[in-house]
């Protein structure tokens, strides 16, 4: 089976079971958002799609393949990753964290090369940071910084991207700007799996969600299939309403709270 899929997937830290026997399959060619409360597992999730965390039940496979019998090097360079608050060393500029993304078809038989330099120019063009290129990662507001993490991840070539809360801490305008730039890539082929809080956001740009409670899958679909009022009082505790989106007309969640309109 091509992609990215789990069976019985379960991950714990600790002896402390997050993620429990979950199976899905991630769709080939999509956006799909894994949304769900606060220490629900979706970070954890993710880290186990990327094989930063061991399975303590179940597997992971990638294209078929069990990913934790894959070497680095073979994982790398069929998946992207972009952390949650990565960091990287003061005073690195914006091509050497791209270049970074190469490093898994490095070897002692074959060092930087012309397809090398030309996926990371390729990354940097995409991502508009052509002009920042040689600027300290460190002087760059935080839409840009995102920008330059996922061209490096970009630059690995790789037909997934998992991104781990892309947006967190970026305002309003940046947070676009990023998704913006997912789906972009998204159009141009890549399977681009997410973390995101904000729900507008994941009806608006997903094609699919994951809903996550409790470490298991509460429900699994497209935006307008499966977002309800009743799925967000379940998962968030949240007493909300759903419009359609006037721009994109996907499902938007308006959450009532304390402070109401008066009829």
């Amino acid at each position: 089976m091509k992609g990215l899929t789990t069976q019985n997937l379960s991950l714990a830290y600790d002896g402390t079971t997050i993620i429990q026997q979950l199976t899905v399959s991630i769709p080939t060619g999509q956006i799909t958002a894994l949304v769900g409360a606060n220490g629900c597992g979706k970070s954890t999730l993710i880290k186990g799609l990327a094989r930063l965390l061991k399975p303590s039940d179940g597997m992971v496979y990638l294209d078929g393949k069990s990913i934790v019998q894959q070497s680095t090097k073979s994982v790398a360079q069929q998946l992207g990753l972009l952390p949650q608050g990565p960091t990287a060393p003061e005073g690195l500029t914006v091509k050497d964290l791209v270049a970074q993304g190469r490093y898994p078809y490095q070897n002692w038989m074959q060092q930087w090369s012309d397809q090398d330099e030309k996926l990371v120019q390729q990354a940097l063009e995409i991502t508009n940071l052509v002009e920042l290129s040689d600027r300290p990662l460190d002087t760059l507001s935080g839409g840009q910084r995102q920008r330059a993490w996922i061209a490096m991840a970009l630059a690995q070539d790789t037909e997934i991207l998992l991104l781990d809360e892309p947006t967190t801490f970026l305002d309003l305008a940046h947070q676009i700007e990023v998704l913006d730039l997912l789906h972009d890539l998204n159009q141009q082929g890549r399977t681009i799996v997410m973390v995101l809080h904000d729900l507008n956001h994941a009806c608006r740009y997903a094609d699919c969600l994951i809903v996550v409670k409790n470490g298991r899958i509460f429900a699994v679909g497209e935006p307008r299939s499966i977002m309800t009022e009743d799925l967000v009082q379940e998962v968030f505790n949240l007493e909300c309403r759903i419009y359609p989106d006037p721009i994109a007309n996907t499902p938007m969640c308006i959450p009532m709270g304390n402070k109401r309109t008066k009829n």
